[in-house]
């Protein structure tokens, strides 16, 4: 098996994505973290650009990477200075890695209108910075930025600034379509036309006398065009032999090419060497880290690492995948380290389900399978949503059974909102204007075993004061309850044309350490909404964790 080269740019291009703004800590995890995958170079930022990639670089041998290179980013000299003298080298130098990464202009636009300098000086500047960083004992990688707008603009130019890299030294030049906006079939014409020209006969012979050997060629695309995956295979296609990208695509604009499609994509469909299997399986894991750790949410609809990569809704579909799991998946998600699952909504048959109570490893035969569809199908129609909630899943399967016993019944609850006039109590505009003259009281009467706990409490809100007053109400007999944190709450207006009187469905995430669930509920009423979804989370908790 070919191997290809993996550089991670997530901790450069990456956060150049809007919204995202990594701390020198999060950096300095991702990157033990990349190490750990596989990851053959992580660039770890600019660091003539500012303080955080300078500390980055100066605490990154703490980091004791075991298999990773470690890449500094700058760009060539400027124009009409000496390498020696051009202080974005010299930081790149200062950050003392074993790999620096240069960019340069291959498209006459840029050179002419951005740079404002000579077609020949440009020229000059690749080969002379390249061979300077060469003569301190990197490892140099020549990024050719525009490349490919450039190759179409001027062939011949773009391919000479290729040239002009070899020529001071680049152990690797990468292809960068910069702008995203190539296709796959220009993207394999135009490396099929570098390869050519950086593996010339006549041209290796003067970089073998000028003390170089055979220069490795890379791809770096960008997704504008939603080409960024498909474009750096038809490179691999073409004879690239390293590949840059992001975890989860993170980059400005639409993004870059994504680390987490790309990789699966070569090893298990091309047959190329990456990572060993057993480090694949961590992939994703590794993507969820990253976007945990840049604080955003990880995005349940990516190829093969998202959580509904492998989730299958239609009944036919589950149906099949219970005689066959090849029959509606392209791959073992196991291989990426992901799960099959099924989901459930008004759209599934009996296999959804038979599916989910392998999943909660229930009994079936103790079940009403029938009972529960009907009354899935009934209330989906209602407004709920049975896909992101399966522990209502479970607790509605679980009713069915004829021993089952909940720890807890409703009798009745009530709120009361009730807003003080501006100097009843003494309190200030601003007080009142803060929420300081809102009082917010929520009564909770519960059965609980052969007691009926009748309970009251005040919270920040409706919800907040009914999951306090439910908590006093089951504490007593279920101290561990305290143990259950809220982590989300979700309202969503159904059917906005009704106005104030629009059904809301309410989606509560739960977490007891590090296991969480997701339970929902569906009203006109967002008060009764909440209470149905909230009551189901205790419900949950006390059935599967501490029953």
């Amino acid at each position: 098996m070919t191997k290809i080269a993996l550089y991670d740019t997530t901790l450069r291009d990456g956060t150049q994505r809007e919204g995202i703004s990594l701390s020198l800590d999060d950096k300095l995890k991702i990157a033990q973290r990349l190490d750990a995958f596989g990851m053959d170079y992580i660039e770890g930022g600019w660091p003539g650009s500012n303080p955080k990639d300078v500390e980055f670089f100066r605490r990154a041998p703490s980091l004791g990477l075991k298999h990773a290179k470690l890449a500094a980013f700058g760009s060539t000299r400027r124009k009409g200075t000496r390498p020696e003298q051009d202080p974005n080298l010299s930081a790149l130098l200062e950050a003392k890695t074993p790999v620096v990464t240069l960019v340069g202009k291959s498209w006459e636009l840029h050179v002419t209108e951005v740079l404002e300098t000579t077609l020949e000086e440009n020229l000059a500047m690749i080969e002379d910075s390249v061979a300077y960083c060469k003569a301190k004992g990197k490892e140099v990688i020549y990024d050719a930025e525009h490349f490919f707008d450039g190759y179409r603009a001027n062939p011949e130019y773009a391919l000479a600034t290729l040239a002009a890299a070899a020529r001071g030294g680049a152990d690797c030049v990468v292809l960068c379509d910069t702008n995203g906006g190539s296709l796959p079939w220009e993207i394999e014409e135009a490396v099929g036309r570098a390869l050519e020209r950086l593996h010339d006969p006549l041209a290796e012979a003067e970089e073998r006398a000028n003390g170089n050997g055979r220069v490795a060629l890379g791809i770096h695309t960008h997704d504008d065009a939603g080409c960024g995956v498909a474009n750096t295979l038809a490179a691999v296609r073409a004879g690239a032999a390293q590949v840059q990208g992001t975890i989860n695509g993170y980059g400005e604009r639409v993004a870059n090419a994504n680390l987490c499609s790309i990789i699966p994509d070569l090893q298990l469909k091309m047959g190329y060497d990456c990572v060993p299997p057993e480090r694949l399986a961590g992939l994703t894991e590794l993507s969820r880290l990253v976007a945990e750790l840049a604080n955003l949410t990880h995005d349940d609809h990516l190829p093969y690492v998202g959580s509904s990569a492998f989730a299958h809704k239609g009944g036919i579909h589950v149906a099949a995948m219970l005689r066959n799991a090849e029959s509606y998946q392209h791959i073992d998600p196991t291989q990426v380290g992901n799960r099959q699952r099924s989901v459930v909504s008004e759209l599934s048959g009996r296999g959804n389900l038979i599916d989910k109570i392998r999943q909660f490893k229930l009994n079936p035969e103790s079940l009403d399978i029938g009972r529960v569809l009907d009354e899935i199908k009934q209330l989906e129609a209602q407004g709920f949503t049975f896909e992101g909630a399966d522990a209502s899943v479970e607790l509605m399967l679980r009713r069915t059974h004829p021993a089952y016993v909940p720890p807890f019944e409703m009798i009745n609850y009530s709120v009361m909102v009730q807003r003080r006039l501006r100097g009843s109590t003494g309190e200030s505009r601003a007080e009142l204007a803060a929420g300081r003259g809102t009082v917010i009281e929520a009564t909770v009467k519960v059965r609980v075993g052969p007691q009926i706990m009748h309970t009251v409490a005040e919270g920040n809100g409706p919800v907040n004061a009914l999951d306090t007053a439910l908590r006093k109400a089951l504490c007593g007999v279920y101290p561990q309850i305290a143990g259950v944190r809220l982590e989300d709450y979700k309202v969503r207006i159904l059917d906005g044309e009704n106005n104030t009187a629009a059904t809301t469905r309410v989606l509560i995430e739960s977490r007891q350490g590090m296991r969480r669930w997701s339970t929902v509920g569906a009203s006109p009423n967002i008060i009764d909404a909440s209470w149905r979804a909230l009551a189901d989370s205790m419900e949950y908790a006390l059935v599967t964790i501490y029953g």
